[in-house]
């Protein structure tokens, strides 16, 4: 396989992780498929990433996500939550 070849299929699996997210955390149905609302969300989440109180959202973020991950695999097992770092 070329090089390019496993890069598209990387950033593909990528791209269907992150899609993956977004459904786990009920955002599709929250946001009624509205995808200028979701965009305008991540904007506003990069926004807060790049401010001085990106290192303190990240974190939070971070714990939370987490703490969800975790109660999910506790839940029901989920083999799609990832291991915490």
């Amino acid at each position: 396989m070329r090089e390019w070849q496993v890069k598209r299929r990387e950033r593909t699996r990528q791209l269907i992780e992150l899609g993956g997210l977004v459904a786990k955390a009920e955002l599709v149905d929250l946001a009624d498929d509205d995808r200028a609302m979701l965009y305008g969300a991540f904007l506003w989440m990069a926004d807060k990433l790049r401010s001085d109180q990106g290192d303190h959202a990240a974190a939070l973020w971070r714990r939370r996500g987490k703490r969800a991950f975790n109660m999910a695999q506790a839940e029901n097992g989920d083999l799609d939550s990832p291991a915490p770092d």
